[in-house]
């Protein structure tokens, strides 16, 4: 390999690097590192972890915000959940056995408003295994409901995956049957959004002026359209627009706890983008470092770092998959570890204790 084929590698690598970490931005920087988020009540979307060391399966059901995953629960066996919607922090409450929040201490014994499901142990979609299942050779993405916030296997969704279902917002079987009102949105929700009022063939009076608008679903018939085979449904873009915001339909909603369904700022899509506007909007180094030392040195020592970043690289990939194969989340302390790791033997190298053939 050439030496410019090796400089570009390591260009590579540091690009492919900074995606990795603008991903995990757009999900962190939505949610506070630094203080525990239990004093801004039921927060509207926020990234969550359960700790398995402190609230085991067997026992209640507990879910702990970013910050108190660092500071409280560093070195514990953590689920990682991703994110979550009008969750309070649990940390060092009533279900934590008499150990505090280290971030903020007067809290109730229990947030009676948080919804919990087998998730918070660390079990994912009907076949209610881990993830990563260790046991599971099947390369599957996993796809979170919108209502119940489980993630599922695609497989086990009981339909076929559109192209791009990634980018659409999906409502699992279970979910659906619970509130099968739904299913009359299923396959024309353009439809219902442009369909005329039931009685838009007779001039509004006065008295119709300011009263509330009436139900769209009605325009579609009483039975609604043919329900769809059995299975999650994959929705397309802005289809919570274009839920009908009638009065009856609004406490439809509310009854089946799903207020925040027409709201477009609930989605997981918009949470990342308000972490990808507060990333953008931190202050970093116009050029990266790295590469503005390594434009500066000469070609035998540019390929001495570089072969040494690609040492590093390897061996923190095999330090990080052993964290991934437990499902565990790695920590501040974790990672200065493996760097005071790397220091001590670059010390014994420079000692002559090591020995290259």
């Amino acid at each position: 390999m050439s030496e410019q084929e090796q400089t570009l590698s390591l260009v590579d690598v540091l690009e492919e690097d900074q995606e990795l970490q603008e991903e995990a931005s757009a999900v962190l920087a939505g949610s506070d590192a630094e203080r525990c988020s239990y004093p801004q009540g039921y927060v509207k979307r926020q990234a969550l972890y359960a700790c398995n060391t402190c609230t085991p399966k067997g026992g209640q059901a507990a879910g702990v915000c970013l910050a108190c995953s660092y500071k409280c629960h560093e070195g514990h066996d953590l689920f990682e959940l991703y994110t979550k919607r009008n969750f309070r922090c649990d940390c060092g409450n009533g279900k934590f056995a008499g150990a505090h929040c280290q971030l903020f201490r007067d809290k109730d014994e229990v947030n009676g408003l948080n919804k919990y499901s087998h998730n918070f142990f660390g079990e994912y979609c009907t076949c209610c295994r881990p993830y990563p299942d260790p046991e599971d050779q099947v390369e599957d993405q996993m796809i979170q409901c919108v209502l119940c916030e489980d993630w599922l296997h695609g497989r086990h969704l009981g339909c076929a995956l559109p192209d791009g279902a990634e980018l659409h917002e999906m409502i699992c079987q279970s979910c659906m049957e619970a509130n099968d009102f739904l299913w009359a949105y299923v396959g024309r929700p353009a439809e219902i959004a442009e369909a005329p009022p039931v009685d838009a063939g007779r001039k509004r009076s006065r008295a119709d002026e300011g009263a509330p608008p009436p139900c769209r679903l009605k325009g579609l018939g009483a039975g609604g359209p043919p329900r769809a085979p059995p299975g999650a449904v994959f929705w397309p873009s802005g289809w919570r627009s274009r839920l009908c915001r009638c009065r009856a339909c609004q406490g439809r909603l509310s009854e089946a706890g799903l207020s925040f369904l027409p709201d477009e700022s609930d989605t997981v899509l918009a949470y990342e983008k308000k972490g990808e506007r507060e990333e953008a909007a931190t202050p970093v180094p116009a050029r990266d470092p790295l590469m503005s030392a390594l434009s500066n040195l000469d070609r035998v020592r540019q390929l001495e770092i570089i072969h040494g970043y690609n040492d590093m690289k390897s061996e923190l990939k095999d330090f990080l998959q052993t964290f991934a194969a437990e499902g565990k989340v790695v920590t501040s302390e974790d990672i200065r570890d493996f760097f005071e790791r790397q220091q001590s033997r670059k010390r014994r190298r420079a000692d002559g204790r090591f020995h290259c053939a």
